[in-house]
């Protein structure tokens, strides 16, 4: 095989179209120091995260019996001195579609504050919780799809009491 060499012509023309086609990038820049970042204001820190309900001493004597306009209704009975749990009946419908069944005597209260927690006896996990804020005192359930219908529990929502008068809330 027979060594040949390129023309500089050639090679010169070859190196001119290489680098035509190369992407020279600027250096980056430095990175920046981090400034010690300032404290918010204490207005912005409340939007940005919301603060935890403080406990109360519940005293509720409710009675909640209402029937939504899409069909939704409710009928709660909650008597609770001192943050204990003296009565409890709850049962909730989701239109036509079926409902959910709560009473005290199938829960044993587990906790007083900073809420109201009771747990199911029967080891399914549900547990229903009563907290107070400003506007209303809440009984709410978690993981309760055994006291439901089945496939309504996704829509089964809380119950809202006024706590001055017992009666439901106002959800506007």
């Amino acid at each position: 095989m027979k060594n040949t060499r390129l023309p500089p012509w050639l090679l010169a023309a070859a190196l001119t179209a290489l680098t035509a086609c190369t992407v020279t990038l600027p250096p980056s820049p430095p990175p920046k120091a981090r400034a010690p970042e300032a404290p918010a204001a204490p207005a912005a820190t409340a939007r940005e995260r919301a603060t935890p309900i403080p406990p109360h001493d519940i005293d509720l004597s409710g009675n909640c019996q209402r029937t939504e306009e899409d069909g939704f209704r409710e009928d709660a009975h909650l008597r609770v001195a001192s943050n204990d749990v003296r009565v409890l009946t709850w049962t909730l419908w989701v239109g036509r579609h079926g409902s959910c069944h709560f009473d005290l005597t199938e829960f044993r209260q587990t906790r007083k504050t900073p809420h109201i927690e009771l747990r199911a006896l029967d080891d399914s996990g549900c547990t229903l919780m009563v907290w107070q804020d400003p506007r209303r005192i809440t009984l709410a359930h978690a993981h309760c799809e055994r006291h439901c219908t089945p496939g309504i529990y996704e829509q089964a929502w809380p119950v809202l009491f006024d706590p001055r008068s017992g009666a439901c809330a106002e959800i506007r």
